[in-house]
C-alpha cells in the first residue's frame, strides 16, 4: 500500500480549510484516511502561527514507514526543518512573457531615440559656447 501525507480539503465554498492526513494514495482526496496529523488554514496571515499546525512526532513516524509527502506538505516540513530542502528548478517561470519583452524593447528604442536627439541638440550648443569663449 502506497502511503501519502497530503491535504484533505474541508470548509465552505471560497473558505478553504485543510486537514493534513496520512492516507492511501489511491483513496479520494477528501475521502477515507488513516490518521489526521495536522491542519492548514490558508485564510490566516502567512506569519500567523496557527496557519499550519502538525504533530511532528507522528510525521516522523509516518516518514519512517515510507510515507511520501505531497509537494505542499514537503514545503511545510522543509520550513519546520523535518526534511531536507529539495532543489527545485523552473527556469521559464522567471522569464517575462512575449508581450512584456515587446514592451521592454519598444521602451528601450524610445529611450535611445530620446538620448540621440538630446545628444544632437547638445552638440551645436557646445560648439556655439566654445566659439563665444574664444
Amino acid at each position: 500500500m502506497a502511503i501519502a501525507i497530503r491535504l484533505a480539503r474541508g470548509g465552505a465554498k471560497k473558505r478553504p480549510y485543510y486537514r493534513i492526513v496520512v492516507a492511501d494514495s489511491r483513496a479520494p482526496r477528501d475521502g477515507r484516511y488513516i490518521e489526521k496529523i495536522g491542519i492548514y488554514n490558508p485564510m490566516l496571515a502567512k506569519d500567523d502561527e496557527n496557519r499550519v499546525k502538525f504533530d511532528e512526532e507522528r510525521i516522523k513516524h509516518w516518514l519512517g514507514q515510507g510515507a511520501k509527502p505531497s509537494d505542499r506538505i514537503a514545503r511545510f516540513l522543509e520550513a519546520a526543518g523535518l526534511i531536507e530542502k529539495k532543489t527545485r528548478s523552473n527556469p521559464n517561470k522567471g522569464k517575462p512573457g512575449q508581450k512584456a519583452v515587446e514592451r521592454a524593447e519598444e521602451k528601450r528604442q524610445k529611450a535611445e531615440e530620446v538620448a540621440s536627439a538630446a545628444a544632437e541638440a547638445d552638440a551645436p550648443a557646445e560648439e556655439a559656447t566654445d566659439s563665444a569663449e574664444a
